[in-house]
């Protein structure tokens, strides 16, 4: 089996460093390209970084010449600063590299996004990652995989004071989101990252099917992860 090349976006994140780290762990892949504001000490010799300005990617096409793309770009809007910034990170972006990709001949998307995500939400954070599901479905990607997870729990480099008091009561809650419930269960960072790269050391078979498209929330992630 050809061994695969995979790019990942947010690769600094909670999620997207530890996907980084498990492809790079993978016989099944060749390399892993990450485009970065600015470039980590982290090396491997799979390892491609470059630094790039997401305001201008296709001035980086080349970059986008892969197997496949994995996803995990995300931020707040206390972060961001106000909607409109946030929107550009969260969507604009990710669409852009998405249209690169399949452009360029990327044959799989995997995308996080988050639980109750809806382009008809009156949530202005679900609304938009709605939003871009919906834009990146219609793209026309021969495989796409959406990651719903809800709270990621992990230690993150930056403080996020309602995610940390959430993180504390995530153990009892859990316990308490039984049935269709479920799905709202906070979760691991690194169980949604084991998902992804499995899924993604796994896709030599479906690589030329023609418009899969999967959903994965709480329980599927899980059992992608084990």
């Amino acid at each position: 089996m050809t061994a695969i090349t995979v790019m990942v976006l947010g690769a600094t994140g909670l999620t997207g460093s530890k996907v980084v780290e498990g492809l790079l762990a993978r016989d099944e892949v060749a390399s892993v390209v990450t485009p970065v504001r600015r470039k980590t000490d982290r090396q491997h010799p799979k390892l491609v970084q470059r630094e790039v300005n997401f305001d201008r990617l296709d001035e980086h096409a080349d970059l986008f010449e892969v197997d496949v793309i994995v996803c995990c770009l995300g931020t707040t809007i206390r972060k961001a600063g106000s909607q409109r910034a946030f929107r550009r990170v969260d969507y604009s972006y990710p669409l852009k590299a998405a249209e690169i990709g399949l452009s360029r001949g990327t044959r799989a998307f995997v995308l996080m996004s988050a639980i109750a995500s809806s382009s008809s939400s009156t949530v202005f954070y679900n609304r938009i990652k709605g939003e871009l599901e919906d834009s990146i479905s219609g793209l026309g990607y021969p495989f796409l995989s959406i990651y719903r997870p809800s709270l990621l729990l992990g230690e993150r480099k930056e403080h996020r004071t309602a995610e940390a008091l959430g993180m504390k009561a995530m153990p009892l809650v859990n316990r308490a989101l039984l049935g269709p419930l479920e799905k709202y269960r906070g979760i691991e960072a690194d169980t949604v990252a084991r998902a992804m790269v499995n899924e993604v050391c796994g896709l030599s078979v479906t690589m030329d099917s023609d418009g899969v498209v999967r959903i994965h929330e709480y329980p599927d992630i899980v059992t992608l992860a084990d």
